[in-house]
């Protein structure tokens, strides 16, 4: 295949790698696949087996990860003395929704299973980047060495990059980048950001128990009803007045069971929901500022009190020299309009974790269709993209091999 620059938009004839016609069709197929076999966390078997048939087919070795599902796959090989590895990432889990799109050709075929989240585009994307970068490689174009990394589980806290890294995903590695979809920017657009750019996302599970008794006597027992709505209540107050209110430190409730008949005060209460942070010291003391908060709401109800807090993940925080790799080669292939400046999301990601070892990057990839109003926004069952986003991120993804020589 030929991988010339059509040169069709601005700063593009500067660089090889741009994505074949042929290629172009063959993604967006693939991605169609992937839309409609969906698959939970650490079950990602058949879109694992789907990657590295084609990968194996374009003459690339790819390895499957311990855990069973994912995998990484090496364009070029890494050297002592030579130019460092640039990581690819791509997540591959879907979520555990139904998908809501009606008369759309590939909407899952699962029952209550969709990509939902996009995972599907960014897998597509790294996997067309890895296509095209193997032909530079052979054609002797590649500057440097370029891992593919298909992980799994990223929607399952902690997440699945920890198993990613365990198993040595990130040996050799200079940089890592990522992209993730974003339907409030337009398709051929990036969005980016140096530092933060996700928030930190923990898990919060209470149970509360008290002995119970008639509600014609709420004071001869444990009013636990009462109890759970003050913990409701209190705990994200007391919690965003013990940090600075600049770390966005915000407690959010999805879930609050209790009780069976209106005349009965319950004996036990559950309530769960998520713990988000802007600011990464913030994040690691936000665990004994929680506890101690219900603790407090709590004891004052006479209620006993267990906290289950699950570590969810950090803040991605952008690396200067790895944001600014991205602008330089979404620039060179589409010119300096095609990025924008994006917000920091208060949406938890695991490629935090890959950054707590190398320096990297992500990048919003737009996927809203210009001039369309609708938003079918991340996690709804109706989510879809504009598919020229995938174009979009392959050549982002090739315009960084190339861009850059000598870091």
């Amino acid at each position: 295949m030929s991988l010339e620059s059509e040169a069709d938009v601005p700063g593009e004839a500067a660089l090889p790698g741009t994505l074949p016609e042929a290629l172009r069709a063959e993604l967006i197929a693939f991605r169609r696949d992937l839309h409609m076999h969906p698959e939970l966390g650490n079950q990602e078997f058949r879109t694992t087996a789907a990657i590295k048939a084609r990968l194996e087919k374009a003459g690339l070795r790819p390895r499957v990860l311990a855990v069973g599902t994912g995998l990484v796959c090496d364009i070029g090989e890494a050297s002592d003395d030579g130019p460092a590895v640039l990581a690819l990432r791509a997540d591959i889990d879907a979520l555990p929704i139904p998908d809501a799109k009606t008369e759309c050709p590939y909407r899952s075929t699962v029952p209550d299973r969709a990509h939902a989240c996009g995972h599907d585009v960014h897998t597509t994307v790294v996997l067309g980047a890895g296509l095209v970068l193997a032909e530079l490689h052979r054609q002797g174009l590649l500057p440097r060495p370029v891992r593919l990394i298909f992980q799994p589980a990223e929607e399952v806290l902690p997440g699945g990059a920890a198993d990613a890294i365990a198993d040595g995903a990130l040996d050799g590695v200079g940089r890592i980048v990522a992209v993730h979809c974003d339907p409030r920017v337009d398709a051929g657009r990036i969005g980016l950001r140096q530092g933060p750019i996700t928030s930190a996302c923990d898990r919060l599970e209470i149970a509360l128990d008290g002995p119970g008794g008639h509600t014609a006597r709420p004071h001869l027992t444990t009013d636990l009803v009462t109890a759970v709505a003050r913990v409701v209540t209190d705990v994200p107050a007391i919690v965003g007045r013990r940090v600075d209110t600049r770390s966005g430190l915000a407690v959010t409730w999805g879930r609050i069971e209790s009780g069976h008949a209106p005349n009965v005060i319950p004996q036990h209460a559950e309530l769960s929901g998520t713990v988000r942070c802007l600011d990464l010291d913030t994040w690691r003391s936000a665990p004994d500022i929680v506890h101690a908060a219900v603790d407090e709401v709590a004891n004052l109800h006479r209620a006993k009190s267990e906290i289950n807090y699950v570590r969810g993940v950090p803040p991605v925080v952008n690396h200067p020299d790895a944001t600014d790799l991205l602008r330089d080669a979404m620039t060179a292939r589409r010119g300096a309009d095609s990025v924008e400046d994006t917000e920091q999301s208060l949406g938890g990601e695991d490629f935090s974790w890959y950054l707590e070892h190398v320096p990297g990057a992500m990048a919003r990839l737009g996927v809203r269709t210009p001039g369309e109003r609708t938003v079918r926004d991340l996690h709804q069952g109706d989510f879809d993209v504009d598919e020229y986003a995938i174009t979009v991120g392959v050549e982002l993804f090739t315009a960084a091999a190339l861009v850059d020589g000598a870091w």
